[in-house]
């Protein structure tokens, strides 16, 4: 709970603000916070960005080459730039959209003193000299100088990496991204917009981009072996289309063009950025916002999640259930909250004076506080002589209130002897899920250097808790996705437990007093993968435990909501905050649940596990056309080479570009769309681009080597009739569409009906391209020659066979068991 300081009687009247044409003077002169909403590319650059890459300059020069012959029908893979552009233009301004509308929802909004009054306001509102409010949880918009302090704390760790709250008197300097640890004031603005420190979190939060992602990095990482490969293959097939083949320029260029438009994997950034943006405008229609898009793929693959009690497992609302007043004798009987009550009512009914009076003083009460005063709402107007406000460290907060005495509010097993009967007492009610606070005296002034010196307990004050209804049900999808859910909170170990019993968790009857935990990493991280439920945490113990975790190779992610778990928020893998959080944990976490629902990460993590699962799919078909479209042009290339040497006829290429344009239409093009949007809940995985390789470079060599022979039995000398060349390339590219449509039958597996439809989809599609007269006619195909159809058949089911051993081995030499269809009811490929 957190009790704050209302201002003792100031030596001068506080500072009432700028007043309405000051401000206005200042927006006309410049002095406004005017950094950018969100730092997110404009909708021009975007579309310069989809446009101006490096694959669309490449099929562009290779279209003009097409052209150039005449040839327009060569020329359809250019429509792939439009396609390209177009597609990756709508999918980032649709999520821009998003993310921008939710960004504002979920913004921060500092409260400014304006003639006199606060008011919320967005951050790019704040002008110079404006007094600016401040409480715990609170984050530092602008640069300023403190003008009132209640001690005040603030944390500057996301700056300077310093954990310890610095103590903020009048005067003092404070910088934006730092927030509030506890007590209240207010400063003034002094810099603001690009002349401030920078709000560099929350600048940088919401900014849609794929950066520190291994899925990105492993597709630049492919793309450069890939330019790498198509040098040397590009330099052998144009010296071979226009010096060896023999052939006349037109055709000697269009088969140039026909090798090297397939090695250009044109599909997959694409559908790489397609996938990560319909998954942010997934998340987005659940109130889900995503801080950093890599945050999606991070939650893919998470296998520990951390999660606090209060407001996560538990609604943040709570209702005072009793006061159990400490009498000479024993705990007293329950004191009903009407006031009726036996001998002692007079005395109690002077404790609920002071706990009005301790809730009317606090001017940001949270959970606990509000259902006091909600309870209690006759204030005494006893006059304040002294403060402590709430900190995590110490777990409690008071107040001095004169002749009225110095009391305390805080946690029965920080302030009391564990050994008591009150402390037991405590402790047998914290075992039924509900929170216990105690009530209790001070001999001395609650802002005294040794406070609080000898405690005398007055009454134990019980608040009832909410558990979400949707809570059991997300930690059971979390076990049965084997993700370990850790419970972290800074309540009483033995009620934190109770709620995870009472929710189905093991290890909730052992919770672990983090009291006793060991300050050793390595003996932290032994207790941490053994145990499952821990209370009276502290704030920097929290950011040890993500620390421990994550040494033992595990990926964290941490749920939380107060200015407690900014820390371990910011050092997790992945932080999960709640919309009505502190504005200090929204600005660290990369995930914002603005519904406030729990429920809703099992649908992030799900999403998470689409996108990255089916990347992976779709990369597998992108990057087996590539190999075999290099096998293809070296083996071409290198006979080429070989006529010259050892005089032979040479060979051109077997394909035109219409040709390659329709192979990758029904194997990948199509398929590849699907795939990237189908559900898909396996984990994700370290070693993408390793996967990856071992399916498609075999895959791609079987089909390379296989249409290369089904070419050569079937090509007829460069002196051969214009039907004879198209019965030997049509020939070839049976060949490679048969390999081709099972390598997209083995990148679907597991088999279900829908996936089943999409490979016999494909091969209807080019059972009605090679069967209609008018797209033989078009697309220049002719399988009339049964005896070269027939060996084209052949060697594509003897591809069949070699890709699939292949996929076979690839599978056991992962680790895996090869599956043709799901193993079981729950599995969602």
């Amino acid at each position: 709970m957190s009790i704050t300081a209302q201002a003792a009687t100031p030596a001068s009247p506080p500072a009432t603000g700028l007043t309405s044409a000051e401000v206005d003077q200042r927006r006309r002169d410049g002095l406004t916070n005017d950094v950018p909403e969100r730092a997110s590319r404009s909708v021009r650059e975007i579309v310069r960005a989809n446009i101006f890459t490096r694959i669309n300059a490449i099929l562009g020069v290779l279209f003009i080459l097409v052209l150039a012959t005449g040839s327009i029908i060569d020329g359809m893979f250019g429509l792939l730039i439009v396609a390209n552009s177009a597609i990756g233009i709508f999918q980032e301004v649709r999520a821009k959209k998003t993310l921008d509308q939710l960004a504002i929802v979920g913004q921060a909004q500092p409260m400014v003193r304006r003639e006199g009054k606060a008011q919320a306001v967005a951050p790019q509102e704040v002008v110079l000299d404006d007094i600016i409010e401040l409480g715990p949880g609170d984050q530092i918009v602008v640069d300023g100088e403190v003008i009132e302090a209640e001690l005040l704390e603030v944390d500057e760790s996301l700056l300077t990496g310093e954990a310890d709250p610095i103590d903020k008197s009048v005067g003092a300097p404070v910088m934006s991204g730092s927030f509030v640890v506890s007590g209240s004031g207010a400063y003034r603005a002094t810099k603001v917009g690009k002349d401030a420190y920078a709000a560099k979190l929350a600048d940088e939060a919401s900014k849609f981009t794929l950066v520190n992602s291994e899925l990105r990095n492993g597709i630049n990482t492919i793309l450069k072996v890939i330019t790498y490969l198509l040098i040397p293959a590009g330099l052998l097939s144009i010296y071979n289309q226009l010096v060896s083949s023999g052939e006349s320029w037109r055709p000697a260029v269009n088969g140039m063009v026909a090798a090297l438009v397939p090695m250009v994997p044109e599909g997959l950034v694409l559908m790489t950025s397609i996938a990560f943006a319909v998954g942010v405008v997934r998340l987005g229609r659940r109130q889900c916002l995503v801080q950093e898009l890599p945050a999606i793929e991070g939650l893919a693959r998470v296998d520990v999640v951390c999660a606090d009690k209060t407001g996560t497992l538990t609604e943040n609302g709570m209702r005072l259930g009793e006061i159990r007043p400490v009498d000479g004798d024993s705990v007293g009987a329950a004191l009903a909250l009407n006031g009726e009550s036996g001998s002692g009512a007079g005395g109690s009914q002077d404790l609920r004076q002071v706990l009005a009076a301790l809730a009317a003083n606090d001017p940001r009460p949270n959970a606990s506080v509000l259902a006091i005063a909600e309870a209690l709402p006759d204030n005494p107007g006893w006059r304040t002589s002294g403060v402590a406000p709430f900190s995590s460290a110490k777990k409690w907060s008071g107040f001095s209130f004169g002749e009225h005495g110095n009391w305390l509010l805080g946690a029965p097993d920080v302030l009391l002897d564990s050994n008591s009967d009150i402390a037991s007492t405590a402790q047998e009610i914290g075992a039924q899920g509900l929170r216990v606070l105690l009530l209790a005296s001070s001999d001395r002034p609650v802002d005294a250097a040794d406070a609080p010196g000898a405690v005398t307990p007055a009454a134990l004050v019980v608040l009832e808790q909410r558990i979400r209804p949707d809570a059991q049900d997300t930690l059971e999808y979390f076990a049965s996705q084997h993700v370990a859910t850790k419970v972290i909170s800074g309540d009483n170990a033995v009620s934190v437990g109770a709620v995870a019993s009472s929710l189905g968790l093991t290890g909730g009857a052992h919770a672990v007093d983090a009291r006793q935990l060991p300050s050793d990493q390595g003996e932290l991280a032994d207790v941490l993968e053994n145990e499952t439920v821990f209370g009276r945490v502290r704030p920097d113990q929290k950011r040890a435990m993500v620390g421990a975790l994550q040494s033992r190779g595990h990926t964290v992610a941490m749920t939380g909501d107060g200015v407690n778990d900014v820390l371990a928020l910011k050092d997790a893998d992945i932080g999960v905050a709640m919309g009505s959080g502190s504005p200090a944990t929204r600005s660290v976490a990369q995930i914002v649940l603005l519904d406030n629902k729990f429920a809703t990460l099992p649908y992030v993590v799900g999403e998470g596990r689409r996108v990255i699962g089916n990347i992976e799919r779709v990369s597998n078909l992108f990057l087996t056309k590539t190999v075999y479209s290099v096998v293809l042009a070296f083996l071409v290339g290198i006979a080429g080479v070989g006529s010259q040497i050892f005089h032979y006829e040479a060979i051109g290429y077997p394909f035109l570009p219409r040709h390659v344009t329709i192979a990758a239409w029904f194997t990948i093009g199509i398929p590849a769309f699907i795939l990237s949007l189908a559900p898909n809940n396996e984990r994700a995985r370290t070693g993408f681009v390793k996967r990856v390789m071992r399916l498609a470079i075999p895959s791609g060599l079987v089909i390379g080597i296989m249409t290369f022979i089904s070419y050569l039995m079937s090509y007829q000398g460069p002196d051969a009739t214009e039907t004879q060349k198209v019965q030997a390339g049509t020939t070839a590219l049976i060949t490679l569409l048969i390999i081709a449509v099972w390598v997209l039958a083995i990148v679907a597996r597991p088999w279900v009906w829908w996936k089943v439809l999409l490979v016999a989809g494909s091969v209807v599609g080019y059972l009605v391209l090679f069967a209609l007269p008018f797209t033989r006619e078009f697309f220049k195909l002719d399988p009339t020659n049964a005896a070269f159809t027939t060996w084209a058949c052949i060697l594509g089911a003897i591809g069949i066979v070699l890709v699939e051993v292949a996929w076979y081995i690839s599978a056991r030499l992962q680790g895996e068991t090869p599956h043709l269809l799901p193993t079981s009811p729950g599995e969602k490929p």
